[in-house]
């Protein structure tokens, strides 16, 4: 599998994530967001960071990005796209996932490495008992990242299986409903992700837990 990483100006995070999509499937190339054409990937990951600084509102503007149009017409193909903690925030504004994302409940930038439960779901499968809810220590660096939707929008994620990460208990950082870390499209090969697993595919940082998100999608693309 050939992943694209999105390049915005103010991303900071697409080579952390360029380096775990090597890891990940071996073969990975960055792609500025002014370009068209994705170059035949199999599989975009919208990196984290403060694309155009966060200026209006996280992901507002890079949603209007040339290569968002790209990647919208890739996930419409049933291609894995993963949106990483502004990432996230620009696929909400994109309209590829369901939901918002809003200022920490306690309005403070948090950072910190948390526990985060895999959920049976489109972009899990059937985990089996022996792996499902099995905590993956990921950390977290965001200032907008309260995950919101109405209730009955939230309700019918659950019921759908949309809702693929969750906080552990009593390690939400940001007052996100429902402790709901991550999200998916109800396809199921459209991830948002809070938390960044790319900061946790080298034994060096204490955890190689991000793997297993990358290597999920990849499932999708085979």
């Amino acid at each position: 599998m050939i992943w694209g990483v999105l390049q915005f100006p103010g991303s900071c995070d697409e080579r952390d994530a360029l380096y775990a999509c090597s890891l990940a499937s071996g073969e990975a190339r960055m792609i500025w967001h002014e370009e068209r054409d994705l170059g035949g990937v199999d599989g975009v990951v919208v990196p984290g960071g403060f694309s155009y600084g966060d200026y209006l509102r996280a992901g507002a503007l890079a949603r209007f990005s040339p290569a968002m149009e790209a990647v919208a017409e890739l996930a419409a193909a049933g291609g894995p796209v993963l949106g990483i903690c502004n990432g996230f925030q620009v696929l909400c504004e994109a309209g590829l996932l369901p939901g918002a994302l809003l200022r920490n409940e306690n309005l403070r930038f948090v950072c910190r490495q948390l526990d985060l439960l895999e959920v049976d779901g489109p972009i899990s499968g059937d985990m089996g008992p022996e792996s499902a809810h099995r905590p993956l220590s990921i950390p977290a660096k965001h200032g907008e990242g309260r995950y919101y939707a109405p209730e009955e929008m939230l309700d019918r994620l659950e019921r759908d299986g949309q809702v693929a990460y969750r906080y552990a208990p009593g390690q939400n950082p940001n007052g996100s409903l429902r402790d709901i870390a991550g999200v998916s499209n109800e396809a199921g090969n459209v991830l948002g992700l809070m938390p960044h697993p790319e900061h946790a595919v080298d034994p060096l940082t204490g955890s190689t837990d991000g793997l297993r998100v990358f290597q999920r999608l990849e499932g999708l693309a085979r």
